[in-house]
């Protein structure tokens, strides 16, 4: 399997807490992978549980997010962290509805968390699987379309197998990143190159 002997080596990767996840899938929201992993480290040894972020002052919640940028995102992870600890026993649950009823949990990130915390049957679309998706199964036509990124969600739902949704979920991330990138892809060596509407 590709992502077997390809995978990035990352830390979040090597967890199945909820919270640990939900740390990770917010930080790399528009931000780069490799500014997020010192970052991610230095954040739950601070705050290692959310209720230790839940009890933090906002203000040395937003001094130690500095200097990932888009500031909102320490406070909606706070808020989530918050309403975790009164609603649910400082726990995030494992259901959708659930999840999606936080604010600043969408569908991608209740996605991750319950593919990568819960090993649950769950898509996930984020910029990288949208493109490697798009080009392998779609290929001709803007990816950017609402109708388009619906489609490629129905695609990435039927794609999600009941065994080791954890490894595809990461694959399809991985490939991405890394083979099927937005420029100058690496097509030659893509696994899926043969079944690759793009490239044909």
């Amino acid at each position: 399997m590709w992502y077997g002997r390809h995978g990035r080596d990352l830390p979040w990767r090597k967890t199945s807490d909820p919270y640990h996840i939900l740390v990770s899938e917010i930080m790399l929201q528009q931000t780069q992978v490799d500014r997020v992993v010192p970052k991610y480290t230095e954040w739950l040894v601070k705050y290692p549980s959310l209720e230790a972020l839940a009890t933090a002052s906002e203000q040395e919640v937003a001094e130690t997010w500095y200097p990932l940028g888009y500031n909102i995102r320490p406070r909606r992870l706070q808020t989530i962290a918050r309403e975790a600890v009164a609603r649910y026993d400082g726990r995030l649950p494992s259901d959708e509805a659930t999840l999606r009823s936080f604010k600043g949990i969408g569908a991608y990130t209740a996605g991750a968390i319950r593919s990568f915390a819960f090993r649950e049957r769950a898509a996930i679309l984020d910029t990288n699987v949208a493109r490697v998706l798009f080009r392998v199964f779609v290929g001709r036509g803007d990816p950017k379309t609402h109708a388009m990124k619906r489609h490629l969600w129905r695609v990435s739902e039927t794609l999600v197998p009941s065994r080791r949704v954890f490894d595809f979920n990461q694959a399809l991330m991985d490939l991405g990143a890394m083979i099927c990138v937005a420029r100058d892809p690496k097509c030659l060596v893509c696994p899926m190159s043969k079944d690759c509407r793009w490239v044909k």
